[in-house]
């Protein structure tokens, strides 16, 4: 909205001021002749585009500052870090929350001074203000007013810029090093900070000639801005690196290379690794792993990454369940002993059902959701081969519990449909597939979602809403929806994650637990900044590609840069409702805590996370 009103009030008055102070010339003058032209097609929408074109610059502009949402709550939602960096002597909060806005809102600023001076000299010259003409160009002294004010502030601004950038020059990382180094400390930020007062000296001379008229000053002086910027800001930082730095770089980057180092380990929590000196032994005797019994008894023999096939084949059931391409794994009390386990939850696969099954019924209002955990140990095979299950079959039953003591219905899961609908009316009959008949020789059975798990859907309105959402005129039509009706959709835990705090970096893997008595899917969540000071940036897609995400087991981190990262947060979806808990994992990381002031009630201390 600031966006918007701010670039619709620049162009407006721009227009409007250059409107009104257009000059009068005689009705039979060969210029009125000439303007009667252009105005003569203008006249009949001129109101509309008086007013339809700051509309629509400041439509995109508010599109284009809406964006930038997290740059303006941290600014106003600072925390310090406690530590200041090398060159400036500066808190890093004042990098990672004060320098990005500014310098969001000066660059906002350029671009809206240059479309509303734009805008005036257009407005100008259509009404006579402006004239080209043999001797020269024309401009009445209204006209020269308001371009010299347009030009003061925008070269105001840029002075600004100018002086802002000399803070970014240690969140430089375009070479081997990041940070600002010999050339950059002792060249270009001192050329910064000239131009910087050059541009503000630039600006009155402006000011000056819309006061005396005169243009000679400061057309010199914009002249010698731009030599100044070229000489000082392009060719002697090159020469001092080309002829001074170069022949003595070890000596002269030294103190800058150590800092890029300290501040890298610093931004990535490894400057309080602590080293200690092993001195291996090459002997054994009798005895000695003893004491590591318990450990050595929990090396995992079951890969996560191969044994689906295994659990598909001896647990799947029925081709619409599906296991993923990796399993997770996990850890759990057994018999007063830890156990490691690999562990995955039996999701839904409508795809897996008959030709003649694929209908729209079948797939969003009869199969609506997986069912049940599988656990097998991570270190033993059975007599035959097999994962040693914990927890399986249908119905559920093992050491994690069983259909009365767990709920083992998965709304919510990694491969979930793209939606559902469920939920009826108190006393109608069951639509959903619950779970098929159990080797043991369960009955089929069928079941009513009764959480709240997303919107009620029962609405004519929201029924058209969310045809068009999900192209479907069946959503609209079709008696499956009723009354009582909710539709699940959004249904990833990363997702959900994501939309509930966009603020944090989302891990590319959410992994199952059963937690008092639900499956609860734990997600990672990371606090990430691309601006720390004389830190080395990270791409984070190539940092988090392997095996795994190249192969589709898990995703990516998204394609940014970072040269901070904190594992913040941790993250429940619950499977059955997906319902997000947020909890401050780290809650002694800066961004944390300004996105906690921000957002005071999303996040809920780590000591209330449940360890059962």
């Amino acid at each position: 909205m600031a966006g918007f009103a701010i670039m619709f009030a620049a162009m407006f008055y721009a227009i409007r001021i250059a409107y009104h102070a257009r000059p009068v010339y005689a009705p039979d003058s060969d210029v009125r002749d000439n303007l009667n032209r252009y105005q003569a097609q203008l006249e009949p929408v001129r109101r509309v585009v008086m007013v339809g074109l700051p509309v629509l610059f400041g439509l995109f502009a508010g599109s284009a500052t809406s964006s930038q949402w997290q740059k303006v709550l941290l600014f106003f939602n600072q925390e310090s870090f406690g530590q200041n960096d090398p060159q400036f002597g500066l808190d890093i909060s004042f990098y990672l929350m004060t320098l990005p806005f500014l310098g969001f809102v000066t660059g906002f600023l350029i671009s809206v001074a240059i479309v509303a001076g734009i805008a005036g000299i257009l407005t100008h010259y259509l009404y006579g203000s402006i004239r080209i003409m043999e001797r020269g160009i024309f401009t009445s002294r209204a006209a020269q007013i308001h371009l010299a004010v347009t030009g003061a502030a925008f070269l105001l601004l840029m002075g600004i810029n100018f002086w802002l950038d000399r803070y970014s020059a240690v969140q430089n990382n375009g070479g081997r090093w990041a940070g600002a180094l010999y050339t950059d400390v002792n060249a270009v930020i001192p050329t910064k900070s000239i131009l910087a007062v050059a541009a503000a000296l630039v600006a009155i001379l402006f000011i000056v000639a819309a006061v005396i008229g005169k243009w000679r000053l400061p057309v010199i002086g914009t002249a010698m801005l731009i030599i100044t910027s070229i000489l000082a800001g392009g060719v002697y930082p090159w020469v001092i690196q080309q002829f001074q730095v170069r022949p003595s770089e070890q000596t002269l980057e030294n103190e800058y290379i150590k800092r890029n180092i300290s501040m890298t380990r610093s931004a990535y929590g490894l400057d309080k690794v602590q080293e200690k000196r092993y001195n291996a032994t090459t002997t054994a005797t009798t005895g000695a792993l003893a004491k590591d019994a318990q450990t050595t008894a929990n090396i995992r023999l079951l890969d996560p990454n191969l044994i689906s096939d295994a659990f598909s084949q001896l647990e799947q059931y029925r081709p619409y369940y599906q296991f993923p391409k990796a399993l997770n794994v996990d850890r759990y009390e057994v018999d007063g002993k830890v156990q490691d386990t690999v562990i995955a939850v039996r999701e839904l696969n409508p795809d897996g059902l008959a030709t003649n099954q694929q209908s729209w019924l079948n797939r969003h209002v009869v199969y609506t959701h997986g069912y049940g955990v599988v656990a097998a140990k991570g270190n033993k095979f059975t007599a035959d081969g097999k994962p040693d299950f914990l927890q399986a079959g249908i119905p559920s039953t093992g050491v994690l519990g069983d259909d009365s003591t767990y709920q083992p219905r998965i709304y919510f899961g990694e491969n979930s449909p793209e939606y559902s609908i469920v939920g009826a009316p108190d006393g109608a009959p069951h639509r959903e597939q619950d779970r098929p008949a159990g080797k043991e020789g369960d009955a089929e059975t069928q079941y009513t979602f009764s959480g709240n798990g997303g919107p009620n859907v029962g609405s004519f309105f929201n029924k058209v809403l969310y045809s068009i959402k999900f192209q479907s005129s069946d959503l609209l039509l079709s008696d499956g929806v009723n009354e009582a009706s909710q539709i699940l959709y959004d249904r990833n835990p990363r997702d959900r994650v994501q939309k509930v705090a966009p603020y944090l970096t989302i891990d590319g893997n959410a992994y199952p637990a059963v937690v008092d008595g639900r499956v609860k899917w734990i997600v990672d969540g990371y606090t990430t900044s691309q601006y720390y000071p004389y830190s080395q940036q990270e791409q984070l897609s190539a940092a988090t590609t392997d095996s795994q995400t190249s192969a589709g087991r898990t995703a990516a981190l998204p394609n940014s840069s970072v040269n901070y990262i904190r594992n913040s947060v941790k993250a429940t979806v619950d499977a059955y409702d997906g319902s997000v808990t947020l909890y401050a994992w780290d809650d002694q990381d800066p961004l944390l805590k300004a996105w906690q002031h921000i957002f005071p009630s999303t996040l809920k201390p780590y000591s209330e996370m449940s360890g059962a």
